[in-house]
């Protein structure tokens, strides 16, 4: 750009242009991108984190971990890099965020638990016989629980001349980094170490650093009050506030956290703009822990939106957000650990759950190459090997018995995905295929074209979203559509659909359940979740000949044991005022 000076010393604009430079640069928002495990990541007592921060100009700053600034000796920096270093014994898991001149940064969550495993570099992943992206050089051993997964999994990379770089200690399992340079000596390797006596199995991971997530494009909802109508969601929350205050002789509610498996959210989103810095000085309200993301539309910031986004600024409005005024207070915490695939997934579950999350909201899930869909058409996205396949069903085998042993109040949701497949064929589909009391599975409906008038209690009110999973592994349905965030303040988002939206409507309703009564057993949420579900689809006998469930029938048990009631055998639609009328009540009941 050429600059007139009109007789001026030249100095003057120079002096101008970099004031207005100096005033962008501080008016750049302070955000966390990025954090990381780094150093030794098997040590225990000191653990360091690695973290991307935007926005850090040349002067000081200060770090803060659970609201304690973080000592000067333990944070060094190069740039917009910094490096913390926390001693396990002087600190707990919890909120990490960074203050400068008059900002502070999104609060993320630092894990002190330590199960941490690494991804994979572009130059480290391969395309294998079935076109898949599979880790060359990384996979991890399940080791039998009748040996010390550390001392073993060490025993073995030294035999193999290996060298273990991750761990997932509660579930016995350590990453290894393999001496191979080609799929066909990864292969060799794999099939030396499965042999192994000691190895209950291998997990290979077929995954990319963007791994695609679980969503789908279709007709966008009328309206958002006309989709979340259709499970009560307002007649939800109005209940709660009125219901509930302890002030005025209500019922005595309990803070509950939630861990959602997701990247990142945008802070500069008006949903989310409120969520900087110590969010819990104003507590009790609900509160956000995650990294920043790049856009407002991901699908990180819309799945933790339908908990948590302001009401009224365009986008989603967060159901948790929606109690807060009564509420005991939320944590919803948004991490991943690592761009490791699904044994990244398991391992920020593992943490959360030992960091006290009660709803694990999963809206991710993966299908075995060669499965198909209702009209007997093959999958073609979300796929893995069948080798694959069979290291993650031992994976979450292992964390679903750990689960039931060492945390049986925690529940885990999961979204049914969107291949218009079965959820529930053997291995076909993971993780909505395993049967346990702590795996919730949703699928996804919309409002039907019926006349407006049609009662929302009735069957015909919604359909079936036609790219939804179904099949009797399904729990519950809910509206599949929401408004994704914006920049923009009062600006309407675009319609973001598919299950993955669907799941965090029935988590965070299972949230509230527990807040209301925290002694509720995932078997307990359940009948009441389905007993108080509204109806969807046609009437089937229980043993339907070639007719599609949406979700499990509605069982004369979950109907007074009313063999005439006409719900029994249509399949069920989330109602979330009703479950938390039912929890309410359930609290005056002798157990």
């Amino acid at each position: 750009m050429k600059v007139k000076y009109l007789g001026a010393s030249p100095i003057v604009p120079a002096l101008i242009m970099l004031l207005m430079a100096g005033a962008a640069g501080a008016a750049q928002p302070l955000r966390v991108e990025q954090m990381q495990r780094c150093g030794n990541l098997l040590e225990s007592e000191v653990q360091e984190f690695c973290l991307l921060v935007s926005g850090l100009d040349q002067g000081a700053f200060q770090a803060k971990l659970n609201g304690e600034p973080v000592k000067a000796k333990d944070v060094t920096r190069d740039e917009d890099r910094v490096r913390i270093r926390i001693q396990t014994a002087d600190a707990k898991s919890g909120p990490l965020w960074f203050e400068q001149h008059e900002q502070s940064s999104n609060p993320i969550w630092v894990s002190l638990k330590g199960s941490h495993v690494v991804a994979a570099t572009d130059q480290e992943v391969a395309k294998n016989m079935d076109g898949l992206t599979t880790y060359v050089d990384l996979i991890s051993l399940i080791i039998e629980e009748s040996h010390n997964g550390a001392k073993e999994s060490q025993r073995l990379a030294e035999k193999y001349g290996a060298k273990v770089v991750g761990m997932i200690p509660p579930l016995n399992t350590y990453q290894l980094r393999l001496p191979a340079t080609n799929l066909d000596e990864r292969d060799a390797m794999v099939l030396r170490l499965g042999s192994e006596v000691s190895v209950d199995a291998v997990v290979i991971e077929e995954s990319g650093a963007e791994e695609s997530v679980e969503s789908e494009t279709g007709r966008p909802p009328a309206a958002d009050d006309e989709e979340w109508a259709s499970n009560r969601f307002l007649d939800a929350v109005n209940f709660y506030q009125r219901r509930l205050p302890a002030k005025s002789g209500g019922i005595e509610t309990h803070p509950i956290r939630i861990g959602v498996i997701e990247r990142d959210v945008d802070f500069d989103a008006p949903d989310f703009a409120d969520y900087l810095g110590d969010c819990r000085s104003g507590w009790p309200r609900t509160c956000v822990y995650a990294r920043d993301a790049s856009k407002p539309d991901g699908h990180g910031t819309t799945v933790a939106g339908v908990f948590a986004a302001a009401w009224n600024e365009g986008g989603n409005s967060g159901f948790l957000r929606g109690l807060d005024e009564v509420g005991p207070g939320f944590e919803v915490i948004v991490e991943r650990n690592s761009d490791a695939g699904i044994t990244a997934n398991i391992a920020a579950s593992v943490n959360l759950v030992e960091d006290g999350v009660r709803v694990l909201n999963w809206s991710w899930g993966i299908h075995r190459v060669g499965a198909i869909d209702v009209n007997g058409k093959e999958i073609d996205s979300l796929v893995r090997s069948g080798i694959a396949m069979s290291g993650y069903e031992e994976l979450l085998e292992e964390f679903f018995l750990w689960l039931r042993r060492e945390h049986p109040d925690v529940v885990v949701v999961n979204s049914a995905g969107n291949a218009s497949s079965f959820s529930g064929r053997d291995e076909y589909r993971l993780p909505s295929s395993f049967v346990t009391d702590q795996l919730f599975v949703v699928g996804g409906h919309e409002r039907s074209d019926k006349d407006v008038d049609v009662d929302v209690d009735d069957p015909e009110y919604v359909v079936k979203r036609s790219a939804s999973n179904i099949d009797m592994r399904v729990d519950v349905t809910a509206a599949a559509c929401v408004r994704g965030s914006t920049l923009k303040e009062g600006e309407r988002g675009t319609a973001h659909c598919g299950t993955s939206y669907a799941t965090p409507l029935v988590a965070g309703l299972l949230a509230a359940m527990m807040s209301i009564d925290p002694e509720l057993t995932p078997e307990q949420l359940r009948m009441l979740l389905r007993r108080s579900a509204m109806t969807i689809g046609e009437e089937y006998d229980f043993e339907p000949v070639e007719a599609d469930d949406l979700t499990a029938p509605i069982l004369p048990s979950e109907r007074g044991n009313d063999l005439n009631h006409p719900d029994i055998g249509r399949s069920a639609r989330l109602d979330m005022y009703k479950a938390l009328d039912l929890t309410v009540q359930s609290l005056e009941r002798v157990r």
